[in-house]
């Protein structure tokens, strides 16, 4: 009986920390291992990594683990460490005592780091908006761009940059993203001064965005043109800068431009960034309609992206046929989807390509038909429809959408033969884009590729060659998790 009484008693309630807290803040002090190496020896590509390992850990972070690193990472009491904790929420005493345990198996750095002091920064900032506490995530972007002002160092740039885009992000997530527009030019301005190039991709964009935010695409196109263009250090950043540049096209009706931005900008995003993905397909799909091309059915059926583009699918099907009250149904049934996505501006402009493509039609099936069919057929519903269809099929010849004559005195629209395709520039035109498309991602490809410093001077030991082996391994393994949360 009394080992029954025994078998039955229930072990001591052991808390979150002691069970997941230590394997996260021993990985935290790894990274923080990781960038204080990468700063003594100023190799940036380490510090890339640790800010890699960090997203890898960001679902595990809590206030306890968060306040344990900061003891380990920082010197208590000091300024930065009093900011940073108290933006963090209290948490029981049991659990703060078991943390300062288990800090305290390594003293704390005598002399901070500048880049783990910022490192420590970005940690607490990615802790605060995940949580949703917004306020303190302001104030605490807040402290760490007054910081940064101070701070001149290339290992410092990655994290830097980092810093900037959720610096931007919890002012857009309270709706104050204007307040910081004055500033966000001024961060530019400087990293410019300081030839901090990937300071200048990442601001640039967040300047971009800033401005589509608020609709003053003029503004933004004077800015995008007069600021300095160099070689793309982060794939995310130019997949963003493709993206902005091919709505600010979009709007200036310069469509063919930016329908090669869209796109470009949704082959280079990486597998995982869905939702960017979704949004340069929309794009795309609504400029490719105003160029009056349609758009194949495998584009609406990519993995993940089905549900997202079944409006503009639907409001394909009705482009394609040329049925202006199916357009004014979509239109209406979706309004709600193309004003969240802003392109319902957009969308009123396809009524044209709508009406166009039902004449084009119309002059295929009939070699002759009279006005008043042509706007029985498109559907007008205005208070004069065979004077608004002859000025339709006029303009419609003028521009040479269709081949085809009017007959004012009878009132018809006279279609003529179609000719043979391979006798005019339509197939040299097809030629010459992909050819172009071809050459375009060559080139791309030359520039990606990346050679070892002095190869051609030095060669290198076995041991050296083992050494870079083992880091372009590393390397591999870390590369697909890109940081997509930027996202």
């Amino acid at each position: 009986m009394t080992q029954d009484v025994e078998m039955k008693e229930q072990p001591a309630p052991s808390n979150s920390v002691t069970s997941a807290g230590p394997s996260t803040l021993q990985h935290l002090k790894e990274i923080a291992s990781l960038i204080e190496t990468g700063a003594y020896a100023r190799e940036i590509r380490r510090i890339v990594r640790s800010v890699r390992l960090t997203i890898a850990l960001r679902q595990k972070l809590k206030a306890s683990v968060l306040t344990a690193f900061l003891n380990f990472a920082l010197v208590p009491g000091s300024e930065a460490h009093s900011r940073l904790t108290s933006y963090l929420p209290k948490e029981d005493e049991h659990d703060m005592e078991v943390d300062t345990a288990n800090s305290a198996t390594q003293p704390p750095v005598k002399q901070t780091l500048p880049e783990l002091e910022i490192y420590c920064y970005l940690l607490v900032l990615i802790f605060l908006i995940d949580h949703k506490r917004y306020s303190e995530a302001k104030a605490c972007s807040s402290a760490s761009i007054a910081r940064l002002k101070n701070l001149n160092r290339r290992t410092v740039d990655v994290l830097a940059a980092r810093l900037y885009f959720y610096y931007s992000l919890s002012y857009e997530l309270t709706g104050d993203l204007a307040e910081i527009r004055g500033n966000l030019l001024a961060l530019h301005r400087i990293a410019t001064l300081r030839h901090d190039e990937l300071g200048q991709e990442t601001l640039l964009n967040l300047l971009l965005r800033n401005y589509l935010h608020y609709n003053l695409y003029d503004q933004a196109e004077k800015l995008r043109s007069k600021a300095p263009r160099f070689e793309a250090h982060s794939n995310q950043q130019f997949c963003r800068y493709l993206f902005y540049l091919g709505k600010i096209r979009t709007i200036q009706l310069e469509y063919t431009d930016a329908k090669e931005s869209l796109l470009q900008a949704a082959r280079k995003a990486p597998v995982a960034a869905l939702g960017f993905r979704v949004q340069c397909n929309k794009w795309a799909i609504i400029v490719r309609l105003l160029l009056g091309e349609i758009p194949e059915r495998t584009v609406f059926m990519q993995k993940g992206m089905e549900k997202s583009l079944r409006p503009y699918f639907e409001l394909t099907n009705a482009v394609r046929i040329g049925d202006l009250e199916l357009f004014k149904s979509v239109a209406e049934k979706f309004s709600s989807t193309f004003s969240s996505d802003r392109t319902h501006n957009l969308i009123v402009r396809l009524r044209h390509n709508v009406i166009r493509t039902g004449l084009r039609n119309i002059s295929i099936s009939y070699s002759r038909i009279s006005l008043a069919d042509v706007a029985k057929k498109l559907r007008l519903d205005s208070a004069n429809p065979v004077a608004d269809a002859e000025s339709i099929v006029a303009k419609a010849i003028r521009d040479g959408a269709i081949d085809a004559t009017l007959d004012h005195a009878n009132g018809w629209m006279v279609s003529k033969e179609t000719g043979d395709i391979y006798s005019t520039n339509e197939p040299q035109i097809a030629f010459n884009s992909r050819i172009a498309f071809c050459l375009n991602m060559h080139n791309e490809a030359v520039r990606a590729l990346r050679f070892p410093p002095n190869s051609h001077k030095e060669r290198e030991s076995a041991e050296k060659r083992r050494e870079r082996q083992q880091q372009e391994q590393e390397l591999a393994k870390h590369i697909a998790e890109e940081d997509d949360d930027e996202f």
